[in-house]
C-alpha cells in the first residue's frame, strides 16, 4: 500500500481536498483531528501536558487558548510540547496505516498541514500539495472569525513557502477555480495511483 502525503499552507483548501479523497473511497488520516482527540476529555495528552504546563486543563480537557499562551513566543516550551504530542500522534498514524492496509486499500492519504516542516514527507511515497494564489489565500483566511492580517502573517511565517512546497511535490492540486476543477484533479490522482498499484501487483 502506498502512502500519499497531502499538505498545503493555511487557507489553500486542503481540508476540502481531503474530503474529496474520502468521497472517492480513499482512507484519509487527519492529523489535526488526531491532535484534537488527544486534547479532548480522556485524551492521552491531558496528563503529561498538565504536569508540564500547569493549569491548562478545563472541564477535563486541554484548554487550547491557555496552552497556546504557554508556548507562544517560547521556542523551548514549544519543543517540550512537541516531545509529548508528536509521539502520541505517531501512534495514531501507525494504527491508521495498519487499519488501511488491513482493509485492502490500494493507497492511503496522510492529511498533515506541516508535512514538510516536520519531515513527515520522508514517511510518504508521494506528496500532493494543495495551492491557490496568495491573494485568494489571504482573502479566505482573513475572513475566518477572529482572524487578523497580523495573525495570518504570523502563521504563514512559520510555514514553508507555497512555492517551495510546490517545487518539492509530486502532485500540485489547485483550488483556485472551484470545487469541480479541484475534484477532477483529485480523481485523476486516485485513478493514476490505483492503476499504478494494480500494475505492480501483476
Amino acid at each position: 500500500m502506498k502512502t500519499l502525503g497531502l499538505t498545503g499552507s493555511i487557507g489553500m483548501g486542503k481540508s476540502a481536498t481531503a474530503d474529496m479523497f474520502r468521497d472517492a473511497g480513499i482512507p484519509v488520516y487527519d492529523a489535526d483531528a488526531a491532535v484534537h482527540a488527544l486534547y479532548e476529555r480522556g485524551g492521552a495528552a491531558i496528563g503529561p501536558l498538565s504536569e508540564m504546563f500547569g493549569n491548562v486543563v478545563q472541564d477535563g480537557a486541554i484548554h487550547r487558548p491557555s496552552l497556546r499562551a504557554a508556548v507562544l513566543n517560547n521556542p523551548e516550551a514549544m519543543a517540550e510540547l512537541e516531545t509529548v504530542v508528536h509521539p502520541l500522534v505517531g501512534e495514531t498514524q501507525l494504527k491508521f496505516r495498519q487499519d488501511a492496509l488491513a482493509s485492502g486499500a490500494v493507497f492511503a492519504v496522510l492529511d498533515v498541514p506541516l508535512l514538510y516542516e516536520t519531515g513527515g514527507d520522508k514517511r510518504c511515497d508521494l506528496v500532493a500539495v494543495v495551492t491557490a494564489p496568495e491573494a485568494l489565500q489571504r482573502e479566505r483566511v482573513v475572513a475566518r472569525p477572529g482572524m487578523t492580517e497580523g495573525a495570518f502573517e504570523a502563521i504563514r511565517a512559520k510555514q514553508m513557502s507555497d512555492a517551495d512546497k510546490r517545487a518539492r511535490a509530486d502532485f500540485v492540486i489547485s483550488t483556485a477555480f472551484g470545487f469541480e476543477f479541484t475534484r477532477t484533479h483529485v480523481l485523476a490522482i486516485v485513478e493514476l495511483l490505483k492503476s499504478s498499484e494494480q500494475r505492480q501487483q501483476r
